[in-house]
């Protein structure tokens, strides 16, 4: 059997007062996709965080399974090696899309910098890989000269996903990848997540407040109540079958009857 790609083992993080995690312990596997849900406020943002080394945990480890150097302590790391793995071997998916694209850059060169991360250097297949990458994504050719300022939310939010995923990168966080748009372009982009995931075989943490998000797009699920998990199981055994009061709460008022 393979090694987990992501492990986590007693993480913790407070700030001030306030336990945002407290003693997480998972192994993400390869070619899996992890769901992370709860209310506002739950942590689960602040685990992603710290997953993806954007934060620093007070208590535990996080330890990644990396192409380039092995199996290594992602808050070990050097700051140049962890940029270059979020380059590299990583997608992060942020909520608000400018968050994750260059926005005074044309979408062209936003997907190019990524493929320059990972060693391509020839204008020309740089320009034809971005092209097929955008229709991937459902945008029209003729739009890879335009900033993401001319692109709607939900363009802007296809353009990261391409921008992300244009490397092959082994593992892809997600922060409520669909959070904020209307719901006709929610849909599309759901769509295009789950074909992408499958395509692509990607391992992937996904944070959402949408558990209709959460059965669609992944394989287990974390429910996280005041920065602890206090349920963790198989998507639809979870769903279908709640054992937390809490998840049964989170059943009961989200998801239809």
């Amino acid at each position: 059997m393979s090694d987990p790609i992501l492990s986590a083992r007693g993480l913790g993080k407070r700030f001030g007062g306030r336990v945002a995690c407290h003693d997480i312990d998972f192994d993400l596997w390869p070619g899996e996709v992890l769901g992370i849900v709860g209310e506002s406020g739950s942590g689960k943002t602040t685990l992603l965080n710290c997953l993806a080394g954007r934060l620093m945990p007070d208590a535990g480890t996080v330890a990644y399974d990396s192409a380039a150097y092995g199996r290594v302590d992602v808050h070990g790391l050097s700051e140049a090696r962890r940029r270059l793995l979020s380059r590299t071997e990583w997608g992060f998916v942020n909520q608000d899309a400018r968050e994750g694209l260059r926005m005074g850059v044309s979408a062209g060169a936003n997907i190019g910098e990524r493929l320059m991360a990972v060693g391509a250097r020839h204008y020309g297949g740089i320009r034809r890989t971005a092209l097929d990458w955008l229709a991937r994504v459902e945008i029209d050719e003729d739009r890879i000269d335009d900033r993401p300022t001319a692109y709607s939310g939900g363009m802007r939010q296809r353009l990261q996903i391409a921008r992300n995923l244009v490397s092959s990168p082994r593992l892809v966080f997600m922060d409520e990848p669909t959070g904020g748009l209307d719901v006709s372009v929610q849909a599309r982009i759901l769509d295009l997540l789950r074909g992408l995931v499958g395509t692509l075989d990607l391992s992937a943490v996904l944070v959402t407040h949408d558990l209709g998000v959460a059965r669609l797009l992944t394989h287990r699920l974390m429910v996280m109540q005041g920065g602890a998990v206090v349920e963790h199981g198989l998507t639809d055994q979870v769903l279908d079958d709640p054992q937390h009061a809490y998840t049964q709460m989170l059943v009961a008022s989200i998801l239809p009857v």
